[in-house]
């Protein structure tokens, strides 16, 4: 039974992800704030703000409390959009947003890594999206929230280096775009009057595509940006 540790799942697609790998899996599963009571396959462990610097160091105390820790797979689903534009841009939504995207992948995964809590062999998936893409971004998108995309195109870019320091201790590094998701943070910054035109799924139907595409993930597809679900 493959141990899994989502990080960033309280709701969303992490809260979907647990449900789903908890059917056969050993599932921990990481909240900013208290978590909930642990029930059958799942642990929750909280109190991990990847925002933080000491995140990676307390999540990795929290899991050696843990005989069944070491990990198979690794998704970081953590996420934070503050919306700006370019009359108004923000400088603390926009630390905010790179340090949870883009800065702390690298010491969450640093830290678990050198605890040894990563077998050979292992998954790490870092959820990102296609709004990191700069080929994809067009005229009729216009400009604004440049923590948002910006974070989202650093994040791939972590991916990748990751993906170069970890190749001789074979772990796979996956950098993935979900699909446009009917979640409460979209909501919150008005994404929603594109829900329907933008053919957004809800975080179960992405979890499920998610879950079907690390399965088959492995060391020769390390290093790449992937789209289980197609572009939107």
């Amino acid at each position: 039974m493959p141990n899994v540790l989502v990080i960033g799942a309280s709701r969303g697609l992490g809260a979907a992800l647990v449900e789903q790998y908890s059917n056969g899996s050993t599932v921990f599963a990481t909240s900013r704030s208290q978590a909930p009571e642990s029930k059958g396959t799942i642990t929750y462990i909280g109190g991990i703000d990847v925002a933080t610097e000491n995140a990676g160091q307390a999540l990795v105390s929290s899991l050696k409390h843990h005989s069944t820790s070491i990990l198979d797979i690794v998704i970081i689903t953590a996420g934070y959009f503050g919306t700006e534009s370019f009359d108004e841009p923000s400088w603390e939504k926009e630390l905010k947003m790179y340090t949870t995207s883009s800065v702390a992948p690298v010491f969450l995964i640093h830290h678990i890594v050198k605890a040894g809590l990563v077998r050979k062999g292992s998954k790490i998936i870092l959820v990102s999206s296609e709004s990191g893409s700069i080929t994809l971004r067009h005229q009729s998108e216009g400009g604004g929230n440049y923590g948002h995309h910006a974070s989202k195109a650093a994040l791939n870019m972590v991916g990748k280096l990751l993906s170069l320091d970890l190749k001789d201790k074979h772990i796979a590094v996956g950098i993935v775009h979900p699909g446009f998701m009917r979640t409460e943070m979209t909501k919150s910054v008005g994404f929603d009057k594109f829900w329907d035109d933008g053919g957004a799924v809800t975080p179960d139907q992405a979890a499920e595509s998610l879950v079907k595409f690390i399965d088959g993930f492995d060391m020769s597809k390390t290093g790449e940006y992937w789209a289980p679900r197609g572009p939107g």
